[in-house]
């Protein structure tokens, strides 16, 4: 028998809010209209195309009703086009640009601490894969957030699949480098290629998963295609995109915003109401549905899953 126990992220409406902090709520929504038009006008970039993706038959994949956001989806118009893929630019309009990122032929060097070190074709990776859709939260940094319904696979299934040895105790991502379509790339302050980290431990969480569609076909472009990482209890900048390479490693990896501000972004980054970014509260955020504040929760919610991997690590900084 399935008996179902309310989630930490599950709040009453009554505790919903509003907050006067960094957007005015009216203006917010004006200006997420006016994305949703731009993407409906611009066409073609909710998702790749089925010549560009030859993955397209595997969606929409079956939903895995284990991991349920406690919020409505956000309308794929909205998430579609207010993006943060600094590769293509610093604003959130990058949807357009980032169309000329090419996804096939795409491989992944899986190497470091690893049983042996290869290098796999995405569609091979994905024949490996059994793809579910979860619903998550994600939770930017800068006090935004939304809830997509992503399709991929556990981390853990890719860490399987790599078979790192026993003295491994990081996994590092990597994203690609072409200055030649990602004219972000172009901008030499940045310590370009985008990477990002995570302890073993947090890597074989059941909550870390594999990003490979999103809102029941292909992830697009924009959200980080052919493969992304995400990991709802931390910020949005953890959740790296558009994977080419994955390292098993003895030595904690510096994150591409942790090497340019580490003060500001630090490894971690968990999700915590009580500890603000020096440029934005963390106690609430703003929905890109409506607009509206709502409170933070601790791990973005999610404590119940993830709140014992960091017992014994209250030295660390664990939430920035």
């Amino acid at each position: 028998m399935l008996i179902r126990m309310p989630r930490g992220w599950e709040i009453p409406e009554s505790q919903a809010t509003p907050e006067a902090v960094f957007l005015n709520r009216r203006a917010f929504m004006a200006g997420t209209a006016g994305l949703v038009a731009a993407g409906t006008l611009a066409g073609g970039i909710g998702g790749a195309r089925a010549e560009d993706d030859p993955s397209a038959g595997l969606y929409p994949a079956g939903r895995n009703a284990a991991f349920d956001a406690g919020r409505p989806i956000t309308d794929e118009k909205i998430t579609s086009t207010f993006n943060n893929f600094y590769e293509f630019g610093s604003s959130k309009h990058i949807a357009k640009a980032a169309q000329d990122l090419p996804i096939r032929p795409w491989t992944v060097k899986i190497d470091g601490m690893v049983e042996k070190e290869q290098t796999v074709d995405i569609d091979t990776l994905l024949k490996a894969m059994t793809l579910e859709e979860r619903v998550y939260r994600h939770r930017c940094v800068e006090a935004w957030a939304m809830t997509v319904p992503w399709t991929g696979f556990p981390l853990k299934k890719l860490v399987d699949y790599a078979r790192p040895l026993g003295s491994a105790k990081y996994v590092r991502f990597e994203t690609f480098m072409d200055k030649s379509v990602a004219g972000g790339q172009k901008q030499g302050w940045y310590p370009w290629p985008y990477v990002e980290g995570l302890t073993m431990a947090e890597a074989t969480n059941d909550l870390a998963m594999m990003v490979t569609g999103a809102y029941g076909k292909p992830l697009a472009k924009q959200f980080g295609s052919p493969l992304r990482l995400h990991t709802p209890w931390k910020y949005g900048f953890k959740s790296i995109k558009s994977i080419v390479r994955v390292s098993f490693t003895d030595e904690r990896p510096v994150g591409f915003w942790e090497a340019i501000q580490a003060s500001e972004y630090g490894f971690w980054a968990n999700v915590n109401p009580d500890v603000p970014h020096p440029r934005w509260s963390q106690a609430s955020e703003q929905l890109l549905s409506t607009g509206e504040r709502i409170p933070t929760k601790i791990f973005n919610g999610y404590g119940e899953y993830v709140a014992d991997i960091y017992k014994g690590l209250e030295g660390e900084r664990l939430y920035a």
